[in-house]
């Protein structure tokens, strides 16, 4: 699988942040992003007038904090909140995740290596510092399932997900492209989890160019090794459109 073209003023862009933008860490607040980096996406931003949004499974005000002074528009939480260029925001409603949260607190409790995230409108059981405990934390969020019908469980990383059923990266992308200024524009997505399959299968069925980042089995038609080397494509795509973005970290 080669690597992406380079990009041209008529993309429009779409990243997810952990695993992509910003390499994955051991706790979802550890993370670091290359101090480069907000200033090079503002620049391809500008290239692209303004058709470039982050779409993750953070919730929005997370991503704005790592990419501080820069406000995106955004997707979070897998779709259920979502920026726009012009700053209004939308969210689905609130489920009522209270129900679930004492069993999935204990057993946080009882292992201390994993780590429950309550988000706007969804949770998050990570087991990356404890992955002998995946069937185990299957299992609950499975049973937490099954009093969430409105809900749906995604597999992540060393992550089981609960979000909205109606969320999804996918929709997220067709959100923004019937909007301007990414309307009209042909979609690029990048990624790298499953979780941004389906958003892979949306822009190439659109005609657009989806990007893998990292090992690990896709459909999407591209490849870079990983953050640092997305990085260096984003370089080399500003150079391209004639803006040059300064040296890499």
């Amino acid at each position: 699988m080669s690597g992406p073209p380079l990009l041209t003023p008529g993309c429009a862009v779409f990243l997810d942040f952990d695993g992509t933008l910003a390499e994955i860490a051991p706790h979802p607040q550890a993370v670091t992003v290359p101090a480069s980096l907000p200033s090079r996406l503002a620049a391809l931003t500008s290239a692209l007038d303004g058709a470039l949004a982050i779409v993750t499974g953070r919730p929005i005000t997370e991503i704005d904090h790592f990419l501080t002074p820069l406000q995106l528009p955004a997707a979070g939480v897998h779709g259920a909140e979502r920026r726009n260029a012009e700053g209004s925001w939308q969210r689905l409603p609130t489920p009522a995740l209270d129900a679930v949260l004492a069993p999935l607190q204990a057993l946080c409790a009882a292992h201390p290596g994993l780590l429950l995230e309550r988000k706007s409108v969804a949770l998050a059981l990570h087991y990356r510092l404890a992955p002998a405990l995946e069937a185990e934390c299957l299992a609950a969020m499975t049973r937490a399932l099954e009093q969430l019908p409105d809900m749906a469980l995604m597999r992540g990383k060393q992550v089981l997900e609960l979000k909205p059923r109606t969320a999804g990266k996918d929709a997220a992308v067709h959100a923004f492209l019937a909007e301007a200024p990414f309307h009209g524009r042909q979609p690029w997505f990048f990624g790298d989890d499953v979780t941004d399959e389906v958003a892979f299968e949306a822009v190439q069925a659109l005609g657009g160019i989806a990007v893998k980042v990292g090992e690990g089995a896709t459909r999407a038609h591209y490849r870079v090794q990983g953050p640092a080397a997305l990085q260096r494509w984003m370089q080399s795509s500003l150079q391209a459109l004639g803006i040059p973005s300064g040296d890499l970290d």
